[in-house]
């Protein structure tokens, strides 16, 4: 058929009188619906195409996210607000950094996005079963994600005190137990932990004070169990870095001298708590640490100030990028996954605590370069 689609000019070493052959309209009758069913097969292979790029695949993708300014203001109040405490005024922003996560079971993806994923540097792609494990609820996504967010607040503000040397008191209770422990058979979950060797436990840095005072000696807890007060001899195995340990999780609840409250919704995980951290510093320190930079960053954070590693690190720093900030704190255990892959005009330092963190802003505040600075990427 020719490609102009039009109808075939008859040959000239066709007679005129075709006889048998019939008319020409008769001969042009099959190529006419021969194009009707192409046409026709044609519509349905699109329509075929369309469905299959607008299906649900198995990945989840993330995304650089907006930021948000700790020491500034969200929907007109601000982000920390502190009561009971001598407050001073900031300058500059102190960005905490968020991803956008599109998937299940939260929503889906579809192959088109998928494909968008694939040739855009600033977005994740990861099978689903990666992230969540199979028959995970939306409802158990967003109330893990409420809670992890709770948490870092709570810890942010430990460690902001911890680093300022502002006492504070933590109950600690026990949850869970490691391969490794003896104590499984002398502890049980929700024993409340108040002494050590006869010391009162008000913090964990203070158990663990305690325990490496053991020399490997079992030590003698005191602890609460069903309202009732009781000792319990704990053997302890050697850890890392000349450490003792019990080998047991811990929950803790804090009693704080100051009253912190932290307004920022629809944000979840536990992130956030390195910038919550450094804010609070911020605002219970006089000047602006800053300098009036635009720093970001991310990190969770322990009440003893260690930040750890997080999810999505890449995307963090892009999204801050967008937002104008220069410099970005992250993780030092996420600070490979940057190689090549920090933006034009954006430095990465990498941090393990609060107290090199603050440091590191403190210096940039000061128009200097931050001292025995690893950078990233």
């Amino acid at each position: 058929m020719p490609q102009t689609g039009h109808p075939p000019t008859p040959s000239t070493s066709v007679p005129e009188d075709r006889g048998p052959l019939g008319t020409a309209s008769d001969q042009h009758r099959p190529e006419r619906r021969l194009r009707r069913l192409t046409t026709a097969t044609g519509a349905v292979a699109g329509l075929l195409v369309l469905t299959a790029v607008a299906l649900p695949t198995p990945y989840i993708i993330e995304s650089p996210g907006p930021t948000f300014d700790t020491i500034g203001e969200f929907d007109g109040s601000p982000v920390i607000t502190v009561d009971g405490a001598q407050t001073y005024p900031t300058a500059g922003r102190l960005d905490l950094t968020t991803v956008y996560v599109a998937g299940a079971p939260q929503g889906w993806t579809t192959f088109a996005e998928v494909a968008q994923a694939w040739v855009d540097p600033d977005i994740q792609l990861m099978p689903q079963e990666l992230v969540y494990p199979s028959g995970t609820t939306s409802e158990q996504v967003s109330q893990q994600n409420t809670q992890a967010m709770a948490t870092s607040q709570s810890w942010a503000v430990a460690a902001a005190l911890e680093e300022l040397e502002i006492d504070y008191r933590q109950e600690l209770f026990v949850s869970g137990f490691t391969p490794e422990t003896q104590a499984e058979d002398l502890l049980q979950p929700q024993d409340q932990l108040i002494s050590a060797d006869g010391v009162e436990v008000t913090g964990l840095q203070g158990l663990k004070r305690r325990l490496n005072e053991s020399g490997g000696e079992p030590v003698e807890l005191g602890i609460i169990r069903d309202g009732r007060e009781m000792t319990v001899q704990i053997p302890v195995y050697p850890g890392p870095g000349e450490t003792w340990l019990i080998g047991v999780y811990l929950d803790s609840t804090f009693d704080f001298p100051v009253d912190v409250t932290i307004t920022l919704e629809n944000v979840g995980g536990p992130s956030a708590g390195m910038m919550f951290a450094l804010g609070l510093v911020d605002e219970l320190t006089p000047g602006p640490m800053t300098g009036g930079r635009h720093i970001a960053g991310t990190g969770t954070i322990d009440p003893d100030g260690t930040v750890g590693p997080i999810g999505g690190v890449v995307q963090k720093v892009a999204g801050a990028r967008e937002a104008g900030a220069e410099t970005f704190l992250a993780p030092a255990e996420n600070c490979a996954e940057l190689a090549g892959r920090v933006p034009d005009g954006m430095t990465v330092y990498a941090v393990s605590t609060l107290g090199q963190a603050r440091q590191h802003v403190e210096d940039l505040g000061r128009d200097r370069e931050p001292q025995d600075a690893q950078q990233c990427g």
